[in-house]
């Protein structure tokens, strides 16, 4: 009891100097860090998508349609003919629409390669590797959709090898965007600028696809998994390893 009117006793005068001071007594206890008010200039919803999310979240939808290349060279060359050509159209049509029009044309040859071009040094030669890799990209997909129009014995071991290395280009290609060119672009702006392109990226992909480009892609992406027997993500799980004796 004497214990708790010392600690009473104790809390009152605390109490009473901080009052003198002119300051608030409170309790001790870490403080949470302080976030941008919401009225602050270029404040953004926690929920919604910013451009570095916006450009990652893409290179998902392009490694998609990546797989279906990959599966239809593996089979044309395994002799499989279960090869469905329209929706590999439709893969190539979707690379071009989506990946190289609006998402390499008008996103990262437009914006986010240009200040680190500008700056010189390793990333602005690999910005200058990535943009030709995406002409070189921009040639096979004019060759699938040639092949598949045509149909039938054009789809031979060269298509089959052309999309695979296509697949193998385009997949570093990604994760140097992913891993290095992305977070570089990041730092060369400044948090104005990067809140302005992030509503810039939002609007022009509403202006190129009439809505939202990103729902309609995951869906015509999903529709050729569909047709190609990937939809079942479970079914791509591969069996446990041989036991090492």
């Amino acid at each position: 009891m004497a214990r708790e009117l010392d600690s009473a006793r104790r809390d009152l005068i605390v109490a009473a100097g901080a009052v003198a001071l002119g300051i608030a007594a409170t309790p001790l206890v870490a403080a949470e860090p302080k976030g941008r008010d919401d009225s602050d200039e270029g404040e953004h919803d926690a929920k919604e998508v910013l451009a570095v999310e916006d450009l990652m979240r893409e290179h998902g939808v392009l490694r998609r349609a990546l797989l279906v290349y990959s599966e239809a060279s593996t089979r044309i060359l395994s002799g499989n003919k279960d090869v469905p050509l329209d929706a590999l159209a439709r893969t190539a049509v979707l690379f071009r629409t989506f990946g190289e029009d609006y998402h390499e044309r008008a996103l990262e040859e437009q914006h986010v390669f240009v200040p680190l071009i500008k700056a010189g040094g390793t990333n602005g030669a690999l910005a200058k590797t990535l943009t030709s890799q995406h002409q070189r990209g921009r040639e096979i997909t004019d060759y699938v959709t040639a092949v598949t129009k045509k149909g039938g014995s054009a789809a031979d071991a060269a298509f089959a090898h052309t999309l695979a290395s296509f697949v193998r280009m385009y997949e570093h290609h990604a994760a140097i965007e992913d891993t290095i060119i992305f977070p570089a672009w990041k730092r060369a702006i400044s948090a104005e600028q990067y809140d302005e392109l992030s509503d810039q990226f939002e609007d022009l992909e509403h202006k190129m696809f009439g809505k939202d480009g990103f729902e309609d892609a995951l869906t015509r992406i999903a529709s050729i998994e569909q047709a190609f027997g990937l939809s079942d993500l479970a079914a791509m799980t591969p069996p446990a390893p041989p036991r090492i004796a």
